[in-house]
């Protein structure tokens, strides 16, 4: 499945091959602008030290491409970008960049050959694909996910970028219009008298004709921004301490309450990846669910990547407050 984590794809490999919402306050600055030079302190605790704002950058996952695409950076190398242009359309690539090979292995000679000022890197990436990248170029480390705080990590994440790219009043830009879209979300949903609404927010994908699900516990960013919709979240499964992703199967969705709303994103591009559409249709445990039933259950748009940035959750937010209040 293509638009699995590198992390989810590592810590949950036998199931796929493969809440707290937290403070959105900026973090700490720790740039160094005494003499033009820029030094920070990366997710891992190293320091990287750039001569000016990096402009030619390097992107090894989606979440940081995304990043960069908010604050006005294209990014000259991005991993899998036929995988970025099918799974976030929400931020999409404006320029040409060169592929450097998916995002759990890029390669090395392929970012060496675009000289690039700055590399950013999950940290998720094992630690001897970080050496070989620290010889081309600086690498800022990204902590990608935490199930503590998604929507701190996500900014923290954004902030950190912006100031190796000298970007940071795009950062706070793109925080303030993230803050006012979950405000007038929360606004809409109250008026529609749907605050403390249970939803239930969930991917899935087939393998062997085999279909199971992943259940977006309060953990994970998805579910973050339900609960700062004023929506409370369904699942009761526990989810995995980085991206707050659960396991279940169709059985398993009998436990949500009856008055549940269910929501997904598909994508017609990976039809292994849209059960809800596809196969589970003949199947009995699904059909008889009570929001299947309701007519509760919502595909939103293609496009909004759900590990994303502001941008991705702005439009994840347009699509789950128009889906659940027509």
């Amino acid at each position: 499945m293509r638009r699995l984590l590198l992390t989810a794809a590592t810590t949950t490999a036998a199931a796929l091959t493969l809440a707290a919402c937290g403070t959105t306050e900026p973090a700490a600055d720790s740039t160094k602008k005494t003499t033009g030079a820029i030094s920070l302190t990366d997710s891992t605790g190293a320091t990287v030290k750039l001569d000016g704002p990096a402009k030619k950058v390097v992107a090894t996952e989606w979440n940081e491409v995304e990043s960069l695409l908010t604050l006005g950076v294209d990014p000259v190398g991005v991993a899998d970008v036929k995988g970025y242009r099918t799974w976030d359309t929400a931020v999409p690539l404006r320029n040409e960049p060169k592929d450097i090979g998916t995002r759990g292995e890029p390669s090395t000679d392929t970012i060496a050959s675009l000289s690039p000022d700055l590399i950013v890197a999950s940290s998720d990436l094992p630690d001897a694909a970080v050496k070989q990248l620290r010889k081309i170029a600086p690498v800022l480390e990204i902590k990608p996910a935490d199930a503590g705080d998604q929507i701190g990590q996500m900014f923290e994440n954004l902030d950190l970028i912006a100031k190796a790219t000298g970007t940071t009043d795009k950062a706070r830009a793109a925080r303030e219009s993230f803050e006012t879209k979950v405000a007038a979300g929360r606004e809409t949903l109250a008026d529609a008298k749907l605050g403390g609404s249970p939803v239930a927010f969930a991917d899935g994908y087939v393998t062997s004709n085999q279909v199971s699900i992943r259940p977006y516990t309060s953990g994970s960013l998805i579910g973050s921004v339900n609960e700062e919709l004023g929506l409370k979240n369904a699942w009761k499964v526990k989810g995995d301490p980085a991206y707050g992703l659960g396991t279940t199967d169709v059985e398993g969705l009998t436990a949500l309450p009856e008055d549940t709303a269910f929501a997904y994103i598909g994508n017609d591009g990976d039809k292994a990846s849209n059960p809800f559409a596809g196969q589970l249709k003949k199947n009995a445990v699904w059909s008889s669910l009570p929001f299947v039933e309701a007519g509760a259950v919502h595909r939103l748009p293609d496009g909004i990547w759900m590990f994303g940035g502001p941008g991705s959750m702005e439009a994840y937010i347009d699509a789950l407050v128009d889906a659940l209040t027509k």
